[in-house]
């Protein structure tokens, strides 16, 4: 099973593009839940939320829709004092509700493959006892058979990414490695992805068919070797995301 969706959906500038003008910011998630199957959430990487916010998502989405979120940056960025119980306990009315599709470890490229590293890999698989887990690795020496290895044997998911590849970005590579395939769509904005004003510009991007056709075989790979493939569009100004979930979607119709 292959799940679309998108990263985020508190954007100001998708009012109009998406939103339309007066929808109220509380109506925002019941109305972008009605046009894709699932949604990455980003706030959880800034600060571990309350049951009171999460159980409103629960809430305002229809029976069967799922979030992916984003592991705290305790868990991932510091590492220090990783409080897993606490974001656990945070995202808990997910799991009540049938609608966690998984946590996702962001890692920053300075967190490289060695035995230190590998080691917390362990210790945030144990952390998060039985939560489905995906991590995203910035750093290309963890594209190894040791790596997908010790996913494996953790029952962590991999996750691939399609963005500009330039020598010090992840290629687009794609392994099945727990029970979640995830992919993620930065986008290919070369001339904006390391020099910009503005955080949006380096995913100010719209694909093209031809573009997206490329990860079919990808994408149905995954769907054969997971349990449920989740796919993320995050070129996310005014809207892009959805352009890109939308071609795709077409195309995995016309793909057996």
């Amino acid at each position: 099973m292959i799940q679309l969706g998108v990263s985020g959906w508190s954007y100001e500038d998708w009012v109009g593009p998406v939103y339309p003008p007066g929808l109220a910011k509380r109506d925002w998630l019941p109305y972008i839940a009605e046009m894709v199957d699932t949604l990455e959430v980003n706030v959880t990487y800034y600060r571990i939320p309350g049951q009171r916010t999460v159980q409103g998502w629960v809430d305002r989405t229809p029976d069967g829709f799922r979030f992916a979120v984003k592991a705290h940056q305790s868990l991932t960025h510091q590492r220090k004092a990783p409080d897993f119980a606490a974001f656990a306990d945070g995202v808990a009315p997910l799991v009540e509700g049938n609608k966690l599709a998984c946590v996702l470890a962001q890692f920053p490229y300075s967190f490289g493959a060695n035995d230190a590293n590998r080691s917390y890999l362990l210790r945030l698989r144990e952390g998060l006892a039985e939560l489905p887990l995906v991590v995203e690795f910035r750093n290309r020496n963890w594209l190894n058979d040791v790596t997908f290895d010790l996913l494996e044997e953790l029952r962590i998911g991999f996750c691939a990414v399609d963005e500009p590849q330039y020598k010090s970005l992840m290629p687009p590579v794609v392994k099945a490695t727990g029970p979640v395939g995830y992919v993620r769509f930065h986008g290919r904005n070369y001339d904006k992805w390391w020099q910009h004003d503005e955080a949006w510009e380096r995913y100010n991007y719209s694909y093209s068919a031809q573009e997206l056709s490329e990860w079919l075989p990808r994408l149905r790979q995954l769907e054969t070797d997971s349990d449920v493939t989740l796919v993320y569009a995050n070129n996310h100004y005014r809207g892009q995301s959805l352009e890109t979930i939308s071609t795709l979607r077409d195309l995995l119709a016309d793909t057996p």
